[in-house]
């Protein structure tokens, strides 16, 4: 009798032990920050669905509809994601108080693919001294690659000072006696490519460089800025603007009769909300570069990954415009984030998030070009790093060359 009291005793003591067991490994597995539970994943974002860059306002549209195709799904992990964004008009003040509003009042897990370089420079060390993700920033400033600084802010694109040093290398190797004429927007975005340029131009920036123009995002025309540079007899224009002024500089050339080998930063190389509105007659032989893929490029017809953004545009987004390369940002940079979340698992905490954006291998959203991979390490926060020269012929971009990377780490 005392032999079977002593076994049910035992059996009874292991069966609590594998209870307490498995509850600590319940326990373990599912930890949550503000903003995540059970059932939900909060993300904020903030836009600019006004104002001056309100041509980017479509990659957070974008960005809704594709997470409303991942909930129609059964959302990531059983987890339906919520998400909240807001415009700012491209105003730092605003993207502030926006982003305040995020964290503070709507609780969100972490703030997703902020727009601009000087409405993210506003909240960076706000978002860093709230350890709350700012998370693969809209904005290809070199800035977001410092982990040690700013452990919670990371990019996405490839930085503007890698890109403008690309154009810089091709100068150099086809027309080491030009003169180069520029115009940048006056704030971080505008000064990132230009420094890009000069380190890309080394010795030769100060005599190949004959003038430089800055406008504000104020101002309704360049026109007289492109006067200015026509002027200079420059035959290289190298253009760093945002869409609605680089449409304006395409046509003004044109009218003004001004024939520079034309480079245009990637930001505002969209077919569909620059190239087409300036008219594709002004836009031939402009030089630029790509890492996704161009709709209007007949050699992507039977890719798969093509196949895969278009069936999404018919059936998620059909007001989206599929040649706008902005809608193709919103799309590449929500696959990774939905990569991101499922590596998180059941652990959903603010800390985990960035380790897992830190841990992406060769990983591909398959709109990038062929051989590009994305790639994060807990050192390096710039998860695409290389890029394709295109030039513009016809109705669309032509790539050529290798693809290749600029020699900005971070």
């Amino acid at each position: 009798m005392t032999a079977t009291i002593n076994k049910i005793a035992i059996a009874s003591a292991a069966a609590l032990a594998v209870l307490a067991a498995s509850s600590s490994g319940a326990l373990a597995q599912k930890k949550y920050d503000t903003g995540a539970t059970d059932t939900e994943i909060k993300i904020g974002n903030i836009m600019p669905y006004s104002g001056p860059a309100s041509a980017y306002g479509v990659i957070g549209k974008t960005e809704a509809a594709y997470f409303k195709k991942i909930n129609d799904a059964g959302g990531i992990n059983g987890r339906k994601i919520n998400f909240i964004s807001y415009d700012d008009g491209y105003s730092p003040p605003k993207t502030v108080e926006q982003a305040r509003k995020l964290v503070e009042s709507d609780e969100v897990l972490f703030v997703f693919n902020s727009l601009g370089t000087p409405p993210n420079s506003a909240i960076q060390k706000y978002m860093n001294s709230k350890k709350v993700p700012q998370l693969f920033v809209a904005t290809g400033a070199t800035k977001w690659n410092d982990p040690k600084n700013f452990p919670w802010t990371m990019g996405w694109q490839p930085n503007y000072q890698s890109e403008a040093q690309i154009y810089a290398k091709y100068i150099l190797k086809n027309k080491p006696d030009a003169k180069i004429a520029v115009l940048y927007q006056n704030d971080d975005y505008g000064k990132d490519y230009l420094k890009g340029l000069k380190d890309g131009l080394g010795a030769k920036a100060a005599s190949m460089i004959v003038a430089e123009e800055s406008y504000e995002t104020t101002e309704p025309s360049i026109d007289n800025h492109l006067v200015k540079l026509k002027a200079t007899g420059a035959d290289i224009f190298v253009d760093i603007t945002t869409p609605k002024f680089a449409a304006q500089a395409i046509k003004k050339l044109s009218e003004i009769e001004w024939k520079p080998l034309h480079f245009l930063n990637n930001v505002a190389a969209s077919v569909g909300s620059v190239i087409k509105p300036a008219g594709f007659e002004n836009a031939q032989g402009i030089i630029s570069a790509a890492y996704l893929k161009d709709v209007s490029d007949p050699q992507w017809a039977n890719d798969p990954g093509m196949k895969e953004f278009l069936a999404f545009m018919a059936k998620d987004f059909p007001e989206g415009d599929k040649n706008d390369a902005s809608v193709i940002v919103g799309y590449g940079v929500t696959q990774t984030l939905i990569q991101v979340l499922k590596q998180c698992g059941d652990n959903l905490t603010r800390e985990n998030v960035m380790k897992q954006a830190a841990s992406l291998k060769d990983f591909r959203t398959e709109m990038l070009l062929p051989g590009i991979k994305i790639n994060t390490s807990a050192t390096d926060f710039a998860p695409i790093s290389q890029l394709q020269l295109q030039r513009f012929k016809g109705e669309k971009w032509e790539l050529f060359g290798d693809v290749v990377s600029g020699d900005v780490g971070g």
